[in-house]
């Protein structure tokens, strides 16, 4: 992939034809998290992109005809406040387009679908160490002061 050239990056949904792009994009993402390449995983998460009554919604971002990051959010309930908001999953862009305004243009369109949707907010993690990420997202975003936690399912005990 080259350069992106001083165009404007366009956001739109992901498409059907955007399959081979996307999935290196997602490799990318996997990658940069030290997930394996389970061809399962990305067939699952495409089959959830194209699938319309699928809660995970995606978002490519491309300039002349490239990608150059993807977006992948749902809705989630918000009952503190009985309303809902955008959560966002995943937000890649391809490292020879970092700087290009391909992660902002994305965020900025989910801020705008949000609004359209009736959303109180776009809520996303990222890990402490991802730098890169943080510095583009504490410009847009600000940063919240809750701590996330991860519990491990089990079988409920019988008796």
């Amino acid at each position: 992939m080259s350069a992106p050239s001083a165009r404007a990056v366009a956001v739109r949904p992901v498409a059907e034809g955007d399959h081979e792009a996307w999935a290196a994009l997602y490799r990318g993402y996997r990658d940069f998290y030290a997930k394996p390449h389970d061809p399962s995983v990305f067939e699952t998460v495409w089959g959830w992109l194209m699938d319309p009554a699928h809660e995970s919604r995606g978002l490519v971002a491309e300039c002349d005809g490239q990608l150059l990051g993807i977006g992948h959010f749902r809705r989630f309930a918000r009952p503190i406040d009985g309303g809902h908001g955008l959560y966002l999953d995943d937000l890649f862009t391809a490292p020879e387009a970092r700087g290009s305004g391909a992660g902002s243009a994305i965020l900025h369109r989910l801020a705008e679908i949000a609004h359209d949707e009736g959303a109180s907010l776009v809520r996303w993690i990222t890990a402490e160490s991802n730098t890169t990420a943080r510095s583009l997202y504490d410009r847009v975003a600000k940063q919240t002061p809750w701590v996330t936690y991860d519990l491990q399912p089990v079988a409920a005990h019988v008796d």
